[in-house]
């Protein structure tokens, strides 16, 4: 009897051109699905939460592979894991019903990006941090954050050449905390725009450093890519969490 499994993973994704499968860089998904062939013995259809951009992590990524032969979702895991490199993990999976879908069933994303402030670089956070060695004033950031929060049309938070038409979105919050020398951005919605977590980490990040000197509810208003901040690298944003 076949079966729909969701698995849940971790992935660094340095190495890779993002999770979709991609005809000339390796993915993800290409290294899952090969490791799943080695477990079920045939090449299975792997569904993704999300894209990814290529060099983006994930603490949390969730597939689910329909039509799989029946086994022990416990032993899933491990099994898969013995055919990963060691920058992607399988953590957990589940028999789900047939109607479950990894993105379409997905209510909303969290997702975080790390800044390494401080004046010397950590050579242990230079894949999954962005290096910032200017003064970071976190109070200010309420007065951003605050704005962004709530179901509004973030066009000025996609990327320039994305074809999106329906750009309002629902942003449930906007979090900034520091652990030491780390800051964290966290923000999570219903969904996203193509960039749309990185494009609004750098608008914070400038609204913070003073460059950026306008109203967080006047950038909204102007639907203009041009009036947000700067698109930070993709190498310090992680999806953090799925939400079903």
């Amino acid at each position: 009897m076949k079966k729909n499994y969701a698995l849940t993973l971790k992935f660094k994704g340095t190495a890779y051109c993002g999770w979709q499968v991609q005809k000339n860089a390796l993915s993800i998904q290409t290294v899952v699905q090969d490791a799943l062939e080695r477990i079920f013995g045939s090449r299975l259809g792997v569904t993704g939460c999300s894209r990814t951009d290529s060099g983006v992590h994930a603490n949390e990524y969730v597939c689910n592979i329909r039509n799989a032969p029946e086994l022990n979702p416990a032993k899933i895991p491990l099994a898969v894991n013995t055919h990963l490199p060691a920058d992607i993990a399988v953590t957990s999976a589940r028999e789900v019903d047939d109607s479950f879908h990894a993105r379409y069933s997905a209510k909303g994303k969290e997702y975080v990006y790390h800044i390494w402030n401080n004046r010397i670089h950590n050579p242990f956070l230079t894949e999954t941090a962005l290096h910032f060695s200017g003064r970071l004033n976190t109070d200010k950031a309420e007065a951003f954050t605050a704005g962004i929060v709530g179901r509004q049309d973030f066009a000025s938070f996609m990327a320039a050449h994305s074809k999106i038409e329906d750009t309002v979105r629902g942003v449930w919050y906007f979090k900034v905390e520091r652990e030491g020398d780390l800051i964290s951005f966290i923000v999570a919605a219903d969904g996203f725009l193509y960039n749309m977590a990185r494009i609004m980490s750098g608008t914070l990040l400038q609204y913070m450093t003073g460059r950026i000197t306008e109203p967080i509810e006047s950038i909204i208003a102007a639907k203009d890519r041009n009036k947000a901040g700067i698109t930070l690298p993709p190498h310090g944003l992680f999806l953090n969490k799925i939400f079903y």
